[in-house]
């Protein structure tokens, strides 16, 4: 899902001239397009295993946690590593993971490799997820200008729904074409390519820590974050609802195994036109109002699986729930602040950690409802927890007169 930054009170939304200034600029290109890249990337690896996974085994659960056990490890990162991100050399940690990502999918693709080393494979890449995340936005903030951070980020979360769509929906006709092993061909190609447009597009920046970076000081951070009442009732809401959801859609391959690829672009698609509609035609007042609804409409569609409409209609009851992710903005920016300058960026990591831990829990949690209640009705309880802890924790509220 995507990943929401703004630091003003009230950004006004920036003119389509403002990407095309930010991508003539070389560093951001190069980021930009590896970014890209590597969310086609990831995309055309998730569907590829999860289906592999689902014809091997025809287990709702071991299929929903191939496609998103990865996030598990990231709490891992989160906890160990998430200083380190915003280290002296974030240029060199960036390639670095690169490339561990490369050898990851190549093994991902050869045939007869054993379900425990695949999911070994997923959490070993995992853990080191939440400091590449680090380590991206660390350069990202180098290489653009204050004013050009926000309007960077939002181009990255567009893109991220568009080469998600082109992913699922491509994938899915490779699959067809190729195999899942062609897919992971495929995904190591365009992971391969991303590694070699950082490294020569990208210098070396050095973003300078005010304290040593390791163990001791992530604890430390974190420590903070969660003694403060109103960051965890945000994070909460951050995790929570959206994982559960993502715990929705990793059942859409078990759900409809045909139908699937066209779920999940149809989810993509609703994403990019949430961040783009909230993210850059309303006000951060307005934002803050919708949140609340975003947040209910993130879920309440996807209740309609219980009762298993056609699959078109199904595709539009994604389509719109998928633009409540948009929800995130509100929330993300509440956040900020709510955090002292001086750890903005590991704050950053953790929310970003979290929800990808909490997308894994997600799935878990509806691939073993559906090993008993069947996929159709796992969805729909999945989504009515979601909107259970929507209702009962409003952080936007109960945080209004909170101070960092």
């Amino acid at each position: 899902m995507p990943s929401h930054l703004t630091t003003s009170p009230d950004p006004t939304p920036t003119p389509s001239a403002g990407y095309r200034k930010l991508l003539r600029t070389t560093e951001f290109g190069g980021l930009y397009v590896s970014f890209s890249l590597t969310a086609a990337a990831s995309s055309l690896s998730g569907i590829a295993l999860g289906t592999l996974v689902d014809r091997q085994t025809g287990s709702p659960f071991l299929t929903a946690v191939s496609m998103y056990g990865a996030t598990f490890a990231t709490v891992l990162g989160a906890l160990t590593l998430m200083s380190v991100a915003d280290g002296k050399r974030p240029r060199r940690t960036l390639l670095l993971l690169q490339l561990a990502s490369l050898a990851g999918v190549c093994a991902q693709a050869v045939p007869g490799l054993p379900l425990a080393a695949r999911f070994a494979l997923l959490l070993f890449l995992g853990f080191f997820q939440s400091l590449g995340t680090g380590a991206r936005l660390g350069l990202l903030a180098e290489v653009v200008p204050a004013a050009g951070y926000a309007p960077a980020r939002s181009l990255m979360n567009i893109t991220a729904g568009g080469t998600a769509i082109l992913g699922y929906a491509g994938g899915a006709v490779l699959l067809r074409c190729a195999g899942p092993q062609g897919v992971f061909a495929v995904a190591a190609c365009l992971t391969a390519l991303g590694a070699a447009v950082v490294a020569a597009t990208v210098r070396e920046h050095s973003v300078r820590l005010t304290r040593r970076p390791g163990l001791r000081q992530t604890w430390r951070t974190n420590a903070e974050l969660f003694a403060h009442p109103g960051r965890r009732a945000l994070l909460l809401a951050l995790w929570v609802p959206g994982g559960l959801i993502v715990g929705c859609e990793a059942l859409f391959i078990s759900y409809d195994p045909a139908h699937a690829g066209t779920f999940l672009a149809a989810g993509s698609a609703g994403m990019l036109l949430g961040d783009l509609v909230v993210g850059r035609l309303l006000t951060a007042g307005r934002r803050r109002r919708h949140a609340l609804a975003l947040r209910l409409l993130l879920a309440a569609p996807f209740l309609l699986f219980a009762v298993h409409p056609p699959a078109p209609f199904l595709a539009v009851a994604v389509f719109l729930a998928s633009a409540g992710f948009a929800a995130t903005l509100p929330l993300q920016e509440r956040l900020l602040e709510l955090t002292p300058e001086a750890i903005r960026g590991q704050v950053q990591g953790v929310e970003s950690a979290g929800r990808m831990t909490w997308q894994g829990l997600g799935a878990a949690i509806a691939g073993g409802l559906a090993q008993y209640l069947g996929a159709g009705a796992a969805i729909a309880l999945a989504a009515a927890a979601s909107l259970a802890v929507t209702l009962l924790n409003r952080p936007l509220r109960t945080t209004s007169g909170d101070r960092p």
